[in-house]
């Protein structure tokens, strides 16, 4: 449900918040005000990366994936209509009691929906890791 969506300021810095999702038709989907100053950075650079955790899943933690790619920002009524009430349902009960009230909550004047078009997948696997490191087979262990 969460991810950690990085962005870039103009001076080059990269900044993440924690943000729900939606993934769909091979995109990641996230919503924000367009006063949001990452709007206005992806207007600039519109490259962005997410990193989702299996913290809180059947997978047990210590294992991400991030998603970099270009970002497209949709405001048409079209993408809303389907959006907002998938959203809503990841939402509620919080910001809004029941998935009706969140997507009252999402429906905004400046609200726009954030797709990001994955270009790689980097995935990583700290299980995996410290076992090659227990097993002495991790690269550059030797020495």
């Amino acid at each position: 449900m969460e991810c950690n969506f990085i962005w870039t300021n103009k001076d080059g810095h990269g900044l993440g918040v924690i943000m729900n999702y939606i993934a769909r038709d091979g995109s990641i989907w996230l919503t924000a005000t367009s006063q949001r100053a990452r709007i206005k950075a992806l207007k600039r650079d519109p490259r962005a990366s997410v990193v989702i955790s299996s913290m809180g899943t059947d997978m047990g933690p210590g294992k991400t994936v991030t998603y970099k790619g270009r970002v497209k920002l949709h405001d048409d009524q079209a993408t809303k209509d389907w959006f907002y009430p998938a959203m809503a349902e990841i939402i509620s009960p919080y910001p809004a009691p029941t998935p009706e009230a969140a997507i009252q909550h999402l429906d905004t004047p400046l609200r726009v929906i954030i797709e990001l078009i994955p270009e790689k997948a980097i995935k990583f696997d700290g299980d995996a890791i410290s076992q090659a490191s227990y097993d002495g087979t991790v690269p550059g262990s030797e020495g």
